[in-house]
């Protein structure tokens, strides 16, 4: 680290609203822990930010004395990139306001704040915006790589909702991003991660879901596996648009509607959300139903703020994670094949493989209209091992690692940029493809020192 005098990290203390955490204060430790506990970084101090005075003044004092930069959010991001060793985290989770105008269909979102923080507020008018599948992920880096979940189909992208956001630039200033003002920045952080500031303040646009939705899971054993894939293949193209079905395949967790005989057994489940009318969701699932003889199902109507938690408890935070990630256009025979060898090696029963179904609204928005350049992706399929024990870590990353590689002949070659782990930078232009060069020249002008590059780093072309 850089040497910073004790009367510069006194003067910091003095100046912020919020708290500025050192090694040795209590609570240090916790505050350095985020959701994948394979990240084990130590910074030299974290600022936790009360508002955006905060926000700044930490930028500034990064930057003035050299300091490795972080931002925390949710803390939730696969790589850690939230934490840094020896620098400076500037934790936002502190500012967590939601504010919703009901009338305007419009959320202005804090990025410190959770997918259920803001489901909170905006399901109590019956609204809600694209996110993810995890309730305790944070908002804003869910958003700035791209962002999609159970309403993307409908919807699109979470980005493709973000109507403005309020920065602060590595310069220090406040700047207003929107189709109005700092088109290019604005542009730039729809796909483009942290890379050209700290966000303090999302606008979304909302539209009315709920607050009932239907779906739930289809549990299918796998040995029905390929068949059920076929069929799901065969029905993408008719889908409604207001139903978004995944699937993933692993071991079944011991879920209260499955018979005590198929808990740890290999299966692949549909996990459907069915956001039209409520009554019509019987007859909008049903086709799934037919993929197979399921060995149990859960489908009825329930919150959407309830369905966003579901998932919850097979993703809470303490546990060891490495994914490895590939955009699939079509689901084709040789890829099932690689999957289903994938599944009979499960090196934990925590490991999962994932299609998550998006397309539809997703694909008709411009290529060159946001960062997030994936628009011919329709199913963003995840390899998510897991498991809790370091001296599994070879086995398990090397599982991961295998089936990425079977698979990478079936896939489009773009990858979503929030399922990249630590060591991927190296597919920071897969991630953009066409707009990448385009996101150099924006990060040239914003951030020409790369004072923000503990990310998926986009670096700024060499002056």
């Amino acid at each position: 680290m850089a040497q910073v005098s004790s009367s510069a990290v006194d003067e910091l203390k003095t100046a912020v609203r919020g708290e500025l955490l050192l090694p040795d204060d209590a609570g240090f430790d916790e505050a350095r822990s985020i959701w994948n506990a394979m990240i084990d970084k130590r910074p030299a101090m974290i600022l936790r930010c009360a508002g955006v005075a905060d926000v700044r003044r930490g930028v500034a004092f990064a930057r003035d004395n050299d300091l490795p930069l972080a931002m925390r959010g949710g803390g939730h991001n696969i790589a850690g990139s939230a934490l840094c060793d020896d620098g400076l985290v500037i934790d936002l989770s502190p500012m967590k306001s939601v504010r919703i105008d009901p009338a305007a269909r419009r959320a202005y979102v804090e990025p410190g704040a959770t997918l259920a923080d803001f489901d909170h507020e905006a399901q109590a008018f019956g609204l809600a915006t694209p996110l993810g599948i995890n309730s305790t992920t944070g908002v804003a880096g869910l958003t700035l790589g791209g962002g999609f979940g159970w309403l993307s189909r409908k919807y699109g992208m979470t980005v493709d909702n973000l109507l403005s956001a309020d920065i602060v630039t590595a310069d220090g200033e406040l700047l207003h991003a929107s189709a109005d003002s700092h088109e290019d920045l604005f542009w730039a952080i729809r796909g483009g991660g942290g890379n050209f500031g700290v966000v303090t303040l999302f606008e979304f646009a909302l539209h009315p879901v709920g607050p009932l939705v239907y779906g739930g899971l289809v549990v299918l054993p796998l040995d029905q596996a390929r068949d059920a894939l076929a069929q799901y293949r065969a029905a993408a193209a008719d889908m409604p648009e207001d139903l978004s079905v995944w699937a993933v395949l692993r071991l079944a967790p011991p879920l209260p509607f499955l018979p005590p005989e198929a808990h740890g057994k290999p299966v692949i489940v549909f996990a459907m959300c069915y956001s039209g009318p409520v009554d019509n969701g019987p007859l909008a699932v049903e086709f799934v139903r037919g993929f197979g003889t399921p060995v149990g199902e859960h489908l009825g109507p329930m919150p959407y703020a309830m369905w966003q938690q579901a998932f919850d408890p097979l993703l809470t935070p303490g546990a060891r994670n490495y994914w490895k990630s590939h955009n699939i256009g079509v689901i084709e025979d040789g890829l099932i094949d690689a999957l289903l060898a994938a599944i009979d090696t499960l090196p934990s029963p925590q490991c999962e493989i994932f299609f998550g179904q998006i397309g539809a609204q997703t694909s008709r928005v411009p290529v060159e209209a946001t960062a997030y350049s994936s628009r011919d992706t329709q199913y963003a399929m995840n390899v998510h091992g897991r498991w809790d024990d370091a001296s599994d870590d070879e086995r398990c990353i090397g599982w991961a690692r295998a089936f990425f590689d079977a698979a990478a002949p079936f896939a489009l070659g773009s990858v979503y940029v929030n399922f990249m782990t630590q060591e991927e930078g190296g597919r920071v232009a897969d991630a953009y493809g066409p707009n990448y060069e385009r996101l150099v020249a924006v990060k040239g002008r914003y951030d020409p020192h790369n004072l923000f590059r503990h990310n998926q780093n986009i670096q700024p072309a060499v002056r």
